[in-house]
């Protein structure tokens, strides 16, 4: 891949494409082809084949995804997996029939089992059960891990597959019913501090609300008040997060210096010679509770208020750090702390209230 190579971002609007889009032209890649969803539908097969065929991308990095939180993947589940594979079938068999030279497909590390060994190996892939209220959609990205992999195997195409941990960073979704566990808190511990010190107009900036009894109202349906944010769950679960601009660096890394043959013959295949777990793990390798995020979040937005733990509320899986040795042997490491992305990711969050 060079400066000039005709790179198409699937995605390039989200928490992952954009990153990634940010990263290559930073890096002075110029010729990036993009497309907002009202330009094309990527769940459309008709219009993914003739956008494919009229552009003709050297590169075709796969970051289209609908994603969201516990509550909207166990309420939006036939949403959640119809969607994903679509985007996945779409684009992946387009990238076949045009020749795309490299294909990245991100995934997410969701699509271990429930209670696979800490931290997760690559090889962990389809040894038990999925965790239930994320389950359509690790399914879909199940698909297309093995889509990419039986692509490769058959055409001797050269698809990469990459599980990045949970993301964070600019772009990200910071809505009160959909969004991950790290900006939803950043966004419930702002709105209870500006509570707090009643800083009423921004807080119906914030929300779009033009009525303040109206907004705190609505506050209150989400557990935040001027003294006390609710989290679901216990607070003991803990989680592994990356800064998405750490992500990018690792997507990019790899296009440049991997292909599927490297990640095959740099493992051990099985005894009767299968070809499977050839996905990347990418992540920090370390993890923190629900809680410790909470409190650290408290500490960089400066909330005076407490916490709720609501224990009638699911916790989801309770550990889930992944095994970054397979990427840190390729030669790429994390370089964003924890604090320091948050901070950057709170810093965008206000700055882009509207």
């Amino acid at each position: 891949m060079n400066k000039n190579s005709k790179i198409y971002i699937a995605g390039h609007t989200g928490l992952v494409g954009s990153a990634i889009l940010k990263k290559l032209k930073e890096k002075n890649y110029t010729n990036i082809i993009t497309r907002t969803h009202d330009k094309l539908d990527l769940t459309n097969q008709s219009l993914v084949a003739n956008f494919f065929k009229k552009e003709k991308p050297e590169y075709v990095i796969l970051a289209a995804a609908k994603v969201g939180g516990i509550m909207a993947n166990n309420l939006f589940r036939a949403d959640f997996i119809y969607e994903n594979i679509s985007i996945q079938n779409n684009v992946i068999h387009q990238s076949y029939l045009h020749n795309v030279k490299k294909l990245l497909f991100l995934g997410s590390t969701c699509i271990y089992p429930k209670d696979a060994p800490q931290p997760i190996k690559e090889s962990s892939l389809l040894t038990g059960p999925l965790e239930y209220t994320n389950e359509p959609y690790a399914i879909a990205k199940l698909a297309g891990i093995k889509m990419c992999e039986s692509y490769n195997i058959q055409y001797n195409t050269n698809f990469i597959s990459v599980m990045p941990t949970n993301l964070y960073g600019p772009n990200d979704n910071f809505d009160l019913d959909n969004s991950h566990v790290l900006p939803a808190l950043i966004r419930k511990i702002h709105l209870a501090k500006l509570l707090n010190e009643e800083k009423y107009d921004e807080i119906m900036l914030d929300l779009g609300i033009d009525n303040i009894f109206k907004a705190k109202k609505y506050l209150k349906k989400y557990g935040i008040t001027k003294n006390n944010v609710e989290i679901w769950g216990t607070g003991e679960p803990k989680r592994e997060f990356l800064y998405s601009e750490d992500m990018a660096d690792a997507c990019i890394f790899l296009l440049k210096n991997k292909s599927f043959n490297d990640i095959v013959n740099s493992q051990s295949l099985s005894k009767s010679g299968e070809i499977k777990n050839t996905h990347i793990n990418i992540g920090t390798g370390k993890d923190i509770s629900i809680k410790e995020l909470a409190y650290l979040i408290k500490d960089i937005v400066n909330f005076q208020g407490n916490f709720n733990f609501n224990t009638n509320k699911p916790d989801g899986v309770i550990l889930k750090k992944t095994d970054i040795t397979k990427l840190e042997n390729m030669g790429w490491k994390y370089k964003i702390t924890l604090r320091e992305g948050i901070k950057k990711a709170y810093d965008f969050y206000t700055q882009n209230i509207k």
